[in-house]
């Protein structure tokens, strides 16, 4: 893991195109505003392994068609 030490208002370019700038910094909390490509998702860490864990549950309730119609049938 890279660790930089930034100010407010002080920028990182990652890959030429993404900006994450310190917009302020209050007490143990820190603003950062990001600039991307509308193509780039970008997630709360968080946000993103509850959507991860969705997934993983919606892909392991697919069932058979075959036994879905079956289903339908009783």
């Amino acid at each position: 893991m890279l660790v930089l030490g930034r100010k407010k208002g002080e920028t990182i370019i990652v890959n030429d195109d993404i900006e994450i700038t310190v917009t302020s910094i209050e007490g143990d909390m820190v603003r950062i505003g990001i600039n991307a490509p509308k193509q780039v998702t970008i997630h709360r860490k968080e946000v993103y392994l509850e959507i991860q864990e969705e997934n993983k549950q919606a892909t392991s309730n697919v069932i058979n068609l075959s036994d879905f119609l079956s289903m339908r049938k009783k």
